[in-house]
């Protein structure tokens, strides 16, 4: 995924990465800001599971909003 794709739309995607990942806090999507790695190093510690995994789950989730926002448009 393009790193920038996240930052860019940060604004519009927080309030979903908060529905989508609920273990996530105000205070940790305020500080994450857009940075994928920040993200991911957030998503680990709260749910315990591997970078690897996350980085992909990440990737589809971003592909997958992509996607929607395309065909709305």
């Amino acid at each position: 995924m393009n790193e920038d794709v996240l930052k860019g739309h940060w604004k519009e995607l927080k309030g979903l990465i908060r529905t989508q990942w609920g273990k996530l806090t105000d205070d940790d999507v305020a500080k994450i800001a857009g940075d994928r790695d920040m993200l991911i190093g957030r998503l680990q510690a709260r749910y315990g599971r591997s970078r690897e995994e996350f980085e992909r789950e990440l990737d589809a989730w971003v592909e997958t909003k992509t996607r929607e926002e395309k065909s709305v448009r």
